[in-house]
């Protein structure tokens, strides 16, 4: 068969490769093609669900793509094959064919308990169920997933967006149980416990239990505990449909799905199946690679080809609630005679293992979790030798596992079986950038896994690469900075119109807000820019894990009057707040609801308090010694310079937070030189540090100038922060930005002091702008009616406390019962024992 009429069932992610892939192969349509899709809408990226209620629209996440000689039918599916007569039927007609391909993917399974068709029960799988999920949990508080695989993590994070106090249950002993193993399962428990996520695991859902309204209200479980749920998503796994093959008398495979041979073929010549409905000699694979493999085999059958089924590749890599999952290949090490290697960092919170040959040369599979950033490498490598020692494959920052150690048949696409060699190829055609490779190979186009391995070959083969910010921008973020500020643009709006593309991401949407900010364009939560922020920019305050927020005054310095003390410790007793010194010298309050935090403001900012900006990508604290004022050590007075200092760059918003501190002599006992930049007193002036923090890679700073007036300190101090603030890059900090400058020190001490580049007087400028027009944040909320009104926990009932937020009390504090691994189980926290013996008094 090389032509004729063609009906294809189903229009998902994998239909639609498939007429993509027809339409490559077969350009003069000798194919005529009728497509019968079930859902209203045309494929779109079911892989991105999620992003969904991260503010994507239907119409970013479409795949659809209209082709010659194709006729698509949406919301008429087929209820029956007729093979003898040749022709498909649906409610409103009937369809003739010379071939049909059944890509009608799978369904979600429910658990056959009592109560799972309540009011408040829903599955996880299209769009729809996604749009009814966020208008039945509009005002609701608690949710619940059944299942703790990859989707049951995707709904969790779903419910958690819309607001919902949120726990998974798994029946198996670990979250993702066919992708990591037990010490994997284990990190990954943790990370998504600590951002608020309730996890119960091992034990089975046995009833779904009404509340007075005949809704939903809580889990029950076999070990007679239950979980409290307004809202309940079902993630328990998916099952093929295969209704239309199964009452046409085709042959089904031992769990079910059209069995199909390595063409995808049925045991009707003229039908075939490809995706989660197919069972490839008896297997069904459930994840998209795998289904896009199908598709690119029965389209090149349909053109007189002889492909067959590669195999499925079962490699994943997610990003599940924030945090990097992979697996791939032989992940359990189910192989005879495999070896493991693993690496187990819980500072880092980094897991990762390698699965050997029995003679370690060989790479067979792996898990890494918390850092992924070795995957492409280490996926493409499955099967092959290893391409650097173990222990360097295994770093957090890839070791020795570079793209160039690939031999050419190693495949870096697995989603379109693009090899090392096609990309070589590709690059030596022309292919400059990455939009470039993704065209002309199709590499990175599916679940974008391998989009950094398709940078690394670039380099490998000398490319210069794009600084663009991300796929809105060319622009690199310095390159924004200079147009908004040179051009004075005001909103994110008028930049992507004029500079950009498309709606904006999670990348370049807080950048902009930031450059906004630093230029001094407004309150960050006027008009369009509140809806840039980060996380905590949006209250103005700390989120932490158990959905509170943490208020932290300024306390410059460290200098605080008794009668300020008195006035924290009042609000954290009428508030029930845990208090906390930090190590920058300021006290911390935990525990505010958001409709709490204006009320707490107005308590300290009448007490000549203000915002600390411990939220923000800007000057946290200045810390300071007591120097010459009281100790006997102190040559110069460190406290009142850094008073001096934090006030002064208060406010400042930059690429990522920004540390100082002050010490009053060489003793050091402000850490000055693990600081952004810090000072030390000399005999006769100040040395200034840049390039400290205590950051991921913790470095000392460097010396950059030595025994300065204050009035040259504050000055380089001043250039040093508006040179950063316009030329790092995103989430750059000073150390970093300093090591990657062409010419390091020595480049920024000739900018600065020396005036190479000209640009002193206009940073010079800038800060004074800064300083002049610094407004206390949380003061301005408090004036303004239109801010208040954003600090509500109900929208609809905003003076209704978040009843999920709770406490107990340890040591004499309120702590959060809510979110913590033993919390999660039984609604108490554990309290640490050492164990050690009692001391007399």
């Amino acid at each position: 068969m090389n032509g004729g009429r063609l009906v294809v069932v189903g229009n998902g992610m994998v239909g639609q490769r498939f007429l993509d892939a027809l339409r490559a192969r077969d350009p003069g349509a000798a194919w005529r093609v009728t497509v019968l899709a079930e859902e209203r809408r045309p494929a779109y990226d079911r892989v991105r669900l999620s992003a969904f209620f991260d503010g994507a629209t239907a119409e970013e996440l479409n795949l659809h793509v209209p082709h010659e000689g194709v006729e698509l039918r949406l919301g008429e599916p087929a209820t029956a094959i007729d093979r003898q007569r040749r022709v498909v039927r649906t409610a409103a007609g009937e369809y003739p064919y010379d071939a049909v391909v059944l890509a009608t993917g799978s369904y979600p399974f429910v658990p056959p308990v009592d109560g799972a068709t309540l009011p408040g029960v829903f599955v996880y799988r299209t769009l729809d169920d996604l749009t009814a999920i966020r208008a039945y949990a509009r005002g609701r508080r608690s949710g619940a997933v059944v299942g703790g695989g990859l989707l049951g993590l995707e709904a969790a994070n779903a419910l958690r967006l819309l607001g919902l106090t949120t726990s998974v249950v798994e029946f198996a002993p670990r979250l993702m149980p066919v992708q990591v193993d037990t010490a994997g399962g284990a990190m990954l428990r943790r990370y998504v416990e600590e951002l608020g996520v309730a996890t119960r695991l091992g034990v089975a859902t046995t009833a779904v239990r009404p509340g007075p309204d005949g809704a939903v209200a809580a889990l029950a479980l076999a070990d007679g505990t239950s979980v409290d749920a307004d809202v309940v998503v079902v993630a328990a796994g998916i099952r093929p449909r295969d209704e239309l093959a199964r009452a046409a008398g085709l042959p089904l495979g031992p769990r079910g799905g059209v069995l199909v041979d390595a063409a995808c073929r049925s045991a009707d010549e003229r039908i075939w199946a490809v995706g989660e409905c197919a069972a490839v000699d008896g297997t069904c694979h459930g994840l998209v690679a795998p289904g896009y493999a199908m598709a690119e085999v029965v389209a090149d059958r349909l053109v007189g080809g002889s492909a067959t089924f590669p195999g499925a590749d079962t490699a994943t890599k997610l990003k599940l609630l924030g945090v990097d999952v992979a697996s791939f290949g032989d992940a359990h090490g189910s192989t005879e005679g495999s070896l493991d290697v693993t690496f187990t960092d819980p500072a880092t919170r980094v897991y990762a293992k390698l699965v050997l040959s029995d003679d370690a040369t060989t790479l067979l599979g792996g898990v890494l979790v918390g850092d992924a950033a070795a995957y492409p490498t280490l996926r493409a490598s499955v099967g092959g030798p290893l391409p650097a020692p173990p222990l360097a494959l295994l770093a957090p920052d890839g070791g020795g596992a570079g793209a160039g150690t690939l031999p050419a048949a190693a495949q870096v696409c697995s989603c379109n079986a693009v090899t090392r060699g096609d990309i070589d190829a590709a690059i030596a055609d022309g292919c400059a950038d990455v939009p470039a490779l993704k065209a002309c190979t199709r590499a990175g186009t599916s679940c974008g896994s391998c989009v950094p391995m398709l940078k690394q070959l670039l380099d490998a083969a000398g490319v210069t690469q794009s600084r663009a910010l991300c796929e809105h921008f060319d622009a690199s973020r310095q390159e924004l900075f200079e147009i908004v500020r040179v051009r004075g643009i005001r909103t994110f709006s008028r930049l992507v119109a004029e500079h950009g593309r498309g709606r904006g991401c999670d990348i370049c949407k807080p950048v902009v807000a930031s450059i906004l900010a630093s230029l001094g364009t407004g309150h960050v939560l006027d008009g369009e820019q509140a809806s840039l922020q980060d996380t905590n920019d949006h209250f103005l305050a700390n989120l932490q894990r158990d959905g509170s927020y943490s208020v932290v005054p300024r306390i410059p310095g460290g200098e605080i009057t008794p009668e300020k003390l008195i006035v924290i410790g009042e609000v954290a007793r009428d508030f029930q707040l845990y208090t906390k010194i930090t190590g920058g010298q300021r006290i911390d309050l935990f525990g505010a609801r958001v409709e709490q935090l204006p009320q707490i403001w107005r308590r300290l900012v009448d007490a000549g308090f203000e915002s600390g900006h411990a939220y923000g990508k800007a000057l946290r604290t200045v810390k300071s010694c007591v120097g010459s004022t009281w100790c006997r050590y102190g040559v110069q007075d460190s406290v009142g310079l850094a008073v001096a200092l934090e006030l002064r760059y208060r406010g400042l918003r930059a690429p990522h937070k920004i540390k100082s501190a002050v010490s009053g002599c060489a003793r050091e006992c402000a850490e000055a030189r693990g600081k952004d930049f810090g000072v030390i007193a000399t005999e006769t002036g100040w040395n200034l540090y840049v390039g400290g923090n205590g950051g991921f890679r913790p470095r000392h700073a460097d010396l950059f100038a030595t025994d300065l007036s204050t009035e040259e300190l504050v000055r380089y101090v001043d250039r040093f922060l508006m040179f950063y603030i316009r030329t790092a890059d995103r989430l750059q900090r000073t150390a970093a930005w300093i090591e990657a400058m062409d010419g390091g020190l020595d480049h920024l001490r000739a900018v600065i002091v020396d005036d190479s580049l000209g640009l002193c007087a206009d940073l010079d400028a800038a800060m004074a702008r800064h300083v002049a027009s610094y407004s206390d944040e949380w003061r301005d909320v408090l004036d303004d009616p239109d801010r208040m009104r954003r600090f509500a926990s109900f929208v609809n009932a905003p003076e209704v406390p978040d009843p999920s937020i709770r406490f107990t009390q340890e040591r004499g504090q309120p702590v959060p019962v809510r979110g913590g691994p033993d919390g999660a189980a039984t609604g108490q926290r554990q309290p640490v024992v050492l164990g050690l013996p009692a001391v007399p008094r």
